[in-house]
């Protein structure tokens, strides 16, 4: 179960599952590209003082399972890890900027769901199998 945390006069858990797709569904994430992002990602998550706790991609795709605080909303989070992922892949690998006419790497919609510690132990496994073939 995700760990209980305190802020100034409230108590919480927050996870979410999130998903997201490379632009046209190319499979680009592969080799030192996905090492990369996802290194990436755990520093924007950092800075942005939140945690990722599972991440996998599978070619195409990427999944997070994210803890966060309640001054965390969703779509800044979003923002934040797909903006500044795009522009560190696009400046350290601009072989993936030819493949993607129109300049975005990522597809502009996600998927986001409440993870509860009834369901987490399964979200967890599902992230990390993905790629498993």
């Amino acid at each position: 179960m995700s760990e209980i945390k305190h802020g100034r006069g409230y108590v919480y858990a927050i996870q979410y599952h999130i998903v997201w797709c490379v632009k046209y569904r190319h499979k680009i994430l592969v080799e030192e590209i996905d090492i990369r992002l996802k290194e990436i990602l755990i520093q924007i998550a950092t800075d942005n003082n939140f945690t990722i706790s599972e991440i996998k991609s599978d070619f195409d795709h990427v999944h997070i399972l994210v803890d966060c605080s309640p001054q965390h909303s969703v779509p800044s989070m979003i923002k934040a890890l797909k903006g500044v992922s795009a522009r560190h892949l696009f400046k350290e690998f601009p072989k993936i900027k030819k493949q993607l006419w129109g300049g975005h790497l990522w597809n502009p919609s996600y998927f986001v769901a409440t993870v509860s510690e009834h369901t987490e132990a399964q979200i967890r496994t599902y992230i990390q199998n993905q790629k498993v073939k």
